[in-house]
């Protein structure tokens, strides 16, 4: 059983409907947030994100992890009846079960632990992978540019993979991120500008972020596709060939880390309120996954100010007019002030990835090939 699911893991094509692939791989993903889910309940000082624990409603979590359980629980025993990757359903069957066994959705939280724990954000990655496939896969389907392409399409598994270890380790680079900042970039910050940045409007104050934010992006960006040495550590980002909600996880850490020191060096600097900042989490968010879906969305006029799904796919194309073109995170305004947005006679790109597509498949690999590249 471990041998098949490490070999369905490690694999790259896209899964086949009709042999129960495809809901035994539902059905282990829920199994899995569920064992997480009473593990973070067990012990919520060690697991559990201190900003958001004091924000989501528990009981609401209780109803969804009892849901996701008898949704995981009834796949799973429909396909072991019918002979459909019985090792597959079988392995998540065992995930519900030992859930269960665990207290599942009725474990007890004692709230009462010290706030600076160190701590694994287990709950974090467990919200965004659930409401970010529930949300994202459902308005794709909606409004699919490519509609032949399958949910779980070719390489799905190695981002997957990104995104399990990008968001494990949130808390880490957060953490990181921060202590980064105040070490290099404590010095400039100034009670006058402090105090004119709190006292702005709220949605003045948001525009200033997002705009400040996505200079600093746009630059970063920028220097990652001009500069080789950087470009070892981007080209990981590019190499994915199909665009979807999940496409935009594939990207190697070392590029995460200082993207986030850098564009969070000017926000702490300007001294930004924390309901400001929290707002910008939020758009930076959506953005990052929606801007890399397979959905047909161009916005009309607004495209040549807000970047769109349609403005960020030309950014990944392997078509000539769109390389290194497109680098605004946000405002797509900042590519046609400086000369980088793309031209094209067509609405959308042909085909995504690296130029010559030299990038490996497989996370490992794919973590590896910025130090072992020899182009």
């Amino acid at each position: 059983m471990l041998d098949k699911l490490n070999e369905l893991t490690e694999s790259h094509g896209e899964l086949k409907t009709g042999h129960g692939l495809v809901s035994g791989v539902i059905a282990l993903s829920l199994g899995i947030l569920c064992f997480l889910g009473v593990l973070a309940f067990h012990f919520p000082e060690y697991l559990t994100t201190p900003q958001l624990r004091k924000s989501y409603d528990v009981e609401l979590i209780r109803k969804v992890m009892f849901a996701a359980l008898v949704i995981a629980g009834g796949i799973s025993l429909v396909n072991i009846l019918f002979n459909r990757a019985r090792w597959l359903s079988a392995f998540a069957f065992l995930l519900v079960a030992l859930t269960a066994f665990l207290g599942g959705h009725k474990v007890e939280v004692d709230p009462n632990f010290p706030d600076h724990t160190p701590y694994i954000g287990l709950d974090w990655f467990i919200l965004d992978l659930l409401g970010s496939s529930l949300i994202f896969i459902f308005v794709e389907k909606l409004f699919a540019l490519r509609k032949d392409q399958p949910v779980f399409r070719a390489e799905w598994q190695t981002d997957f993979h990104h995104f399990i270890v990008n968001h494990m380790v949130v808390g880490f680079v957060l953490l990181a991120t921060n202590l980064m900042v105040h070490k290099l970039f404590g010095w400039a910050g100034t009670d006058g500008i402090r105090g004119w940045v709190q006292g702005l409007n709220f949605w003045l104050a948001l525009f200033l972020i997002v705009l400040v934010a996505d200079l600093v992006q746009y630059w970063t960006h920028r220097a990652y596709h001009e500069v080789p040495l950087l470009w070892r550590l981007h080209a990981v980002h590019h190499s994915v060939k199909s665009m979807d909600w999940l496409a935009g996880s594939r990207q190697h850490i070392l590029e995460l880390l200082i993207t986030r020191t850098l564009v969070l060096a000017p926000i702490y600097v300007l001294g930004f309120s924390k309901e400001v900042i929290d707002a910008y989490i939020v758009i930076v968010g959506f953005q990052a996954v929606f801007n890399h879906a397979n959905v047909s969305v161009r916005l009309g006029p607004l495209r040549y100010v807000i970047v769109t799904p349609n403005f960020h796919h030309w950014h990944h194309s392997q078509d000539q007019e769109a390389l290194d073109r497109n680098y605004a995170a946000h405002f797509a305004f900042l590519d046609y002030l400086f000369g980088t947005a793309v031209k094209a006679d067509r609405e959308w790109p042909r085909s995504y990835g690296v130029l010559g597509d030299y990038v490996p498949n497989g996370f490992v690999k794919q973590f590896q090939f910025p130090f072992t590249w020899k182009g």
